[in-house]
């Protein structure tokens, strides 16, 4: 990446297939496809004035979330971006995206045929960004800071990841293999249950939380059926916030997932929703994994995952929630009975 520019400069940007894009100044209207990333424009950027479009996906996140409490204007950004007047997949509508004038479009590089390529033939400015693990997160987020010129904050949010990765990292100094806790994470559990396995970024964030990936052995994402499961037998149980209307319920009420280990030991979990989604990457992921290890690990940690929601949100959001949306964020409602999890709740 380019050094970070003064808010006047020109700005040259290399995006994550090695494409070199270079802008006036500073974008002021971005247009993200990628679902996560639309969310750290808001927060980067401290407001949505830059933010013109995103994907419904990302829309969604927003209305359920504490970011549309935070910031009711992004209510109102577009999200009609996709081929079709769909709500899923990214092939983009490029006259829908071109009539909003974008200075800049992200959009993921894995889809550089039919979602990069039709958008830089219209001579869209869009810049390709690429799924992994913790390393490719921060260059998505010094990608958008570079592009938004927000050095600062940057800054601060990155030197915020690696204070929380030492601090796990020496609070599990001398963890054996066999004291990791299996944990079986589902992003989907309908119509089939979905699970991210080896290099996935929920594999990466189990491992530093101090925990072992139950689908370890599967390359990527992939469908998993019950009796597997049941196989694993998994310590912990996580449901992803991508599917609101599933509740922790479904494992305990399931005849076969609510006699693994997870289910009799009421360590069953739901991911909770704040800023943005906290299982994929954002720049809430320090908070996923203060809260995933006091799970794993309550007996090594003591953080106040609360307090410091509360407190980073000023500071990346400038808003301070309330108790109530504290609740919110939490998943209190669903989460509460759940082994452990009063240290989560109010003091």
């Amino acid at each position: 990446m380019a050094a970070l520019p003064a808010l006047a400069d020109p700005v040259t940007i290399t995006d994550m297939t090695g494409r070199t894009i270079t802008l006036a100044k500073p974008a002021e209207r971005v247009i993200v496809f990628p679902v996560p990333w639309a969310s750290t424009v808001i927060a980067l950027d401290g407001g949505t004035k830059r933010l013109i479009a995103m994907h419904p996906e990302s829309k969604l996140a927003i209305e359920e979330g504490i970011l549309g409490q935070f910031f009711p204007a992004a209510h109102d950004i577009r999200s009609d971006i996709i081929a079709g007047g769909a709500s899923k997949g990214f092939i983009p509508n490029v006259e829908a995206v071109a009539a909003l004038k974008p200075d800049l479009v992200i959009q993921w590089g894995n889809r550089k045929d039919d979602g990069v390529t039709p958008l830089a033939n219209a001579g869209i400015d869009t810049a390709a960004i690429v799924y992994g693990a913790e390393e490719n997160a921060r260059q998505i987020m010094t990608l958008v800071a570079t592009a938004t010129g927000n050095a600062d904050k940057l800054g601060m949010l990155m030197k915020w990841r690696d204070d929380t990765a030492k601090v796990l990292k020496d609070g599990l100094a001398g963890l054996a293999d066999a004291d990791r806790p299996k944990v079986a994470y589902f992003f989907y559990t309908t119509p089939e249950f979905q699970t991210e396995g080896k290099g996935s970024y929920m594999e990466w964030q189990i491992n530093l939380a101090g925990g072992v990936n139950a689908a370890k052995d599967i390359d990527g994402w992939g469908a998993v059926g019950l009796e597997q499961i049941a196989a694993w037998d998994p310590d912990v149980i996580l449901l992803g916030s991508f599917e609101p209307q599933v509740s922790v319920a479904k494992i305990y009420d399931d005849p076969i997932l609510g006699a693994t280990r997870a289910a009799k030991a009421k360590r069953v979990y739901k991911v909770p929703v704040g800023g943005y989604r906290w299982d994929p990457p954002s720049q809430d992921s320090p908070l996923m994994w203060m809260w995933l290890a006091s799970i794993l690990h309550p007996d090594r940690f003591s953080f106040d995952v609360r307090a410091a929601t509360a407190e980073w949100y000023v500071r990346i959001y400038g808003h301070e929630p309330t108790p109530e949306q504290l609740d919110q964020v939490l998943l209190l409602d669903m989460n509460a009975k759940g082994a452990g999890y009063d240290k989560f709740s109010r003091k």
